[in-house]
């Protein structure tokens, strides 16, 4: 970890903090995080594939971590996050990237890939599959069909709503209680309970996360707030409007696609279609390969460091 750098970049109009690690000169491989998640999510894979001779590098995205937050949810649309993307790929002299993503980070990944495939080379995406634009629904509408008010995308949609209960539990506990979840049922949380109460459960820590781990996020999140995070659930139905011009469109570049069995995103209806019975192929026609891992879930990366990194290595080395 000490031979990670960190710097602070200006990249489309706002300061973006970026660890870094590896030969300057070196093939670079990005690295894209989710919520709640900052850099440090990538740590593992930067310091392995970096001592196989690739630039690691891996931002806190727009609201995250050490990189500014701005106040609107109108300004976290993938439109804004993709130009951070680039931006940093620009002040780091990078003119494609092998490009890593997961959660979040995943679904800036792929709109990278529409955006700008000419900044790719491939890309090895985790945990959210790529879902088609539908014309006729906003996303935010979409969820709240198949999972009703509380399922939790839907419960972040109100500016402060979240925050609010969030701000009644201590930081490392709610960490802690997003981190180690395993259930792949979808997650509806009652008013009543929150997430506060939630986070008052008694978490069993896994082997592959530790206090210091932990105590890492909470800093970050404890001085940061969730609201940047959260801004990106808000912005949905915004990217919505703004991407019509993409509807139907490909993702043209190489692609290597990767989720744990008990990813409550691998149980999204529709999701296991997509994958095992050649949907995704329509829309990601240079799709290579899928990865389903056995009892393994959400943050995977975290979970199993050095199976993702192989899988990860074994497909950018081709190119």
């Amino acid at each position: 970890m000490d031979k990670i750098e960190h710097s602070t970049v200006s990249a489309n109009g706002i300061n973006i903090h970026v660890a870094a690690v590896g030969p300057r000169d070196a093939p670079a491989v990005l690295f894209l995080h989710g919520f709640p998640e900052l850099w440090y999510s990538w740590r593992h894979q930067m310091i392995s594939l970096s001592s196989l001779g690739y630039r690691c590098i891996a931002p806190d995205l727009r609201g995250f971590g050490d990189s500014d937050a701005p106040e609107s949810p109108d300004e976290y649309t993938m439109l804004h996050v993709v130009g951070d993307v680039i931006g940093v790929m620009d002040a780091a002299g990078v003119g494609k990237v092998f490009l890593v993503g997961h959660d979040w980070g995943a679904i800036v990944a792929w709109s990278v890939c529409l955006f700008r495939p000419d900044r790719v080379t491939a890309l090895v995406n985790t945990s959210v599959v790529f879902q088609p634009r539908n014309p006729g629904m906003k996303p935010v509408d979409m969820f709240k069909n198949l999972f009703g008010d509380d399922y939790y995308l839907c419960r972040f949609q109100v500016p402060g709503e979240a925050e609010e209960d969030f701000s009644r539990a201590d930081t490392a506990k709610l960490i802690k209680t997003f981190l180690t979840g395993r259930s792949p049922k979808p997650p509806c949380i009652p008013k009543e309970v929150g997430f506060a109460g939630l986070s008052q459960r008694h978490v069993e820590m896994p082997a592959w996360l530790t206090e210091e781990d932990v105590a890492y996020y909470a800093d970050k999140f404890s001085k940061k707030g969730f609201t940047g995070g959260l801004n990106y659930y808000r912005a949905m139905n915004k990217t919505w409007e703004l991407t019509a011009a993409w509807n139907g469109a490909q993702i043209m570049v190489p692609v290597k696609f990767v989720v744990g069995d008990l990813d409550l995103t691998y149980h999204i209806p529709g999701v296991k279609q997509l994958l095992h019975e050649g949907g995704l192929k329509r829309f990601v026609p240079f799709l290579e390969e899928v990865v389903v891992m056995e009892d393994t879930a959400h943050f995977l990366q975290q979970e199993k460091p050095d199976e993702v990194t192989a899988h990860i290595y074994d497909f950018i080395k081709k190119f």
